[in-house]
């Protein structure tokens, strides 16, 4: 396996060529977690893998508690789907919640405002009220809890991590807060080898081949229970030592006969992208362009599994205007490929798209 191939095979484990989900709470859950602090264009992700789906349809699930936006890697905002936030909170959360107690400190809050904030958060938001980060910020000052910025965000953060609160439905363009025991349905509740089984099992289908410092990485889990997961998953998974690291992944990923040349404008953040800790796979042709080249934007190009320019969008009321670069210049066939990849773009956004060199 050469890294072109680990590049490929990622591109059907992260069911961007050849997708078989058809829903937006299923594609997340198959990946466990996806990184979204991007808020539209972690949309466009999950767009980008069922082609079938528009930005509205996802942004319907969202706002009915299917998908939940919430803190729960590393610490980064992430989407999780409804049915899995539980278990994976109490797998992740005191990883984060340790990475953060620096900042707690420096905020000079402690477990009494903590607690004090829970109790406001909890009496204002019962009986399935929704509210916005400004609209929590009022109801602690009314309290004489100072609550703006840096600690708000750690405020809000804690109650997230402790499953007291979660993302709720927005208020136009205004993300709100909703009390997790009322947005989401009880869960039967597993252990913490359970979760750390199940976390590894998502994370080596949907992203593999990856090794275990992808994982951790990933994750925010340390590199030991990584491998204690892979341990005990491991009868599920073709392993091939590539340049001295071990890679994981399901049989599935290794299909041969897939075309691959199809090009993809991947947002920032993406999992192809975030998924791993070793990005190297996706850039041999950009390393191959001499003298090497400085990409303008942050959002990627793929054709046939490899990073061959960057772009970006800017919504107008009745068109999308969408930038871009190629490290070179493209062939007859890439060319109509980005065609192709434009139409999915319009079609997801229900605009028309003007291509800006």
């Amino acid at each position: 396996m050469t890294q072109h191939d680990i590049a490929t095979s990622r591109l059907l484990s992260q069911q961007i060529n050849e997708p078989s989900l058809k829903s937006a709470p299923e594609m997340v859950a198959y990946f466990g977690a996806i990184q979204g602090q991007e808020y539209a264009q972690t949309k466009w992700s999950l767009g980008l893998r069922m082609p079938h789906l528009k930005d509205s349809d996802i942004e319907k699930e969202l706002n009915e508690g299917k998908i939940l936006r919430t803190h729960l890697l590393r610490p980064t905002w992430h989407f999780v789907a409804s049915g899995d936030i539980r278990w994976m909170l109490k797998l992740t959360a005191p990883r984060v919640d340790a990475i953060n107690s620096y900042m707690y400190r420096k905020m000079e809050l402690d477990n009494a405002t903590f607690n004090r904030c829970n109790d406001i958060m909890t009496q204002v938001l019962e009986g399935g009220k929704h509210l916005t980060r400004e609209a929590l910020s009022q109801e602690f000052l009314k309290n004489n809890i100072e609550a703006e910025s840096v600690r708000l965000v750690c405020i809000l953060m804690k109650a997230e991590l402790e499953g007291l609160i979660c993302s709720g439905a927005r208020q136009g363009n205004q993300f709100t807060y909703a009390l997790l025991e009322e947005r989401v349905p009880p869960a039967k509740e597993i252990s913490r080898d359970e979760a750390l089984a199940e976390l590894t099992q998502r994370y080596f289908l949907s992203r593999g081949p990856a090794t275990a410092k992808d994982f951790a990485t990933w994750s925010g889990l340390t590199l030991t229970d990584c491998k204690k997961g892979i341990e005990m998953t491991r009868v599920n998974w073709t392993e091939e030592k590539i340049e001295s690291e071990t890679y994981y992944f399901s049989p599935k990923a290794l299909k041969k006969e897939t075309n691959f040349e199809q090009m993809h404008l991947t947002p920032i953040y993406d999992e192809m992208i975030m998924g791993y800790k070793n990005r190297e796979a996706l850039q041999q042709i950009r390393h191959a362009v001499q003298p090497a080249q400085r990409l303008r934007f942050d959002n990627t190009i793929l054709f046939n599994g490899q990073i061959i320019g960057s772009w970006r969008r800017k919504i107008k009321p009745k068109l999308i205007e969408l930038e871009y670069e190629f490290l070179q210049p493209l062939n007859k066939k890439q060319e109509l490929e980005f065609e192709k990849a434009i139409l999915r773009f319009e079609n997801f956004y229900g605009l028309p798209v003007k291509t800006i060199l």
